[in-house]
């Protein structure tokens, strides 16, 4: 199957970051790679008098800085299993990213965690809280600055079993085939033991999961889920955080709050955010 990745980039350095790290990801993979730039005139070119072949000077420069990338990631990596396109917008971003899912048939999106700003309490840009948020329509890949690739031998899957998961995990089924990863199924404990549906959803989990290399974790919850979820990370080497993306979910209240006081008790591997489809 020929996969439709869509990358939005700003052109800032950790946009390069979720570039390398998705096209190393499907390296093997038949791909086409479409790099979205949604342009518009920022507060900083504006003057108190600005004409109108300025802003066709600042266009034409991100037009072209939009092809420029696309050479600079097929020439870095060289690759007969990828195609490359460019997507150039004036519309906002997410207006962009909904036009562009739908007409080129995305199967996923992949995004830094933060944009063009140097402060090392944002963990989640503004950009990327807002398309985590609002896109319903396919899975997203949000990439950590910097991050470098590792295959995702094991990919964490957090869920307190309060809910059925059919095809909201074919994403994490797609991506661990392509290693032959593990799926480690952590629950956070609360209660010492699960009520009858949250049994029913469990073994009807397992059932999902059976052709596909899995184990089940249970974890206690003495700290804040964000601690124990990280502490598992780090104790099993995990190499992804998988999660879905519904109301009150754990990843909601992780971009609910981007402000981080303490950037280290937040998960700093890649994370596969797929969407609810209930």
């Amino acid at each position: 199957m020929k996969l439709s990745i869509l990358i939005p980039t700003d052109f800032s350095e950790n946009a390069w970051s979720a570039i390398a790290y998705t096209l190393k990801l499907y390296s093997n993979q038949s791909c086409t790679i479409y790099f979205l730039h949604a342009w518009s005139v920022t507060p900083s070119d504006t003057r108190t008098y600005i004409t109108s072949n300025y802003i066709d000077r600042l266009k034409e420069d991100a037009e072209k800085q939009l092809v420029g990338l696309k050479n600079k990631a097929k020439n870095t990596f060289e690759n007969p299993n990828h195609i490359f396109q460019t997507i150039f917008s004036t519309k906002k971003l997410q207006d962009a990213i909904d036009i562009a899912i739908k007409k080129h048939d995305i199967n996923l999106i992949s995004m830094g965690t933060k944009g063009a700003t140097k402060s090392i309490k944002i963990f989640f840009g503004s950009n990327t809280v807002n398309i985590i948020k609002k896109t319903k329509l396919c899975p997203m890949l949000v990439v950590p600055d910097k991050f470098e690739f590792t295959e995702p031998k094991q990919v964490a899957f957090p869920t307190d079993f309060n809910r059925f998961y059919g095809d909201e995990l074919q994403p994490l089924k797609d991506i661990t085939k392509l290693y032959n990863s593990k799926i480690r199924v952590v629950h956070i404990c609360k209660e010492e033991n699960l009520t009858e549906a949250q049994n029913y959803n469990l073994a009807m989990l397992k059932a999902y999961l059976e052709d596909y290399p899995h184990s089940f974790h249970w974890q206690s919850n003495d700290a804040k889920k964000t601690e124990g979820i990280n502490d598992f990370i780090q104790k099993h080497d995990i190499n992804i955080l998988a999660l879905i993306n519904y109301e009150h979910s754990f990843i909601e209240n992780l971009v609910n709050e981007p402000i981080i006081k303490k950037i280290g008790s937040y998960p700093t591997i890649p994370l596969l955010i797929m969407p609810c489809l209930r």
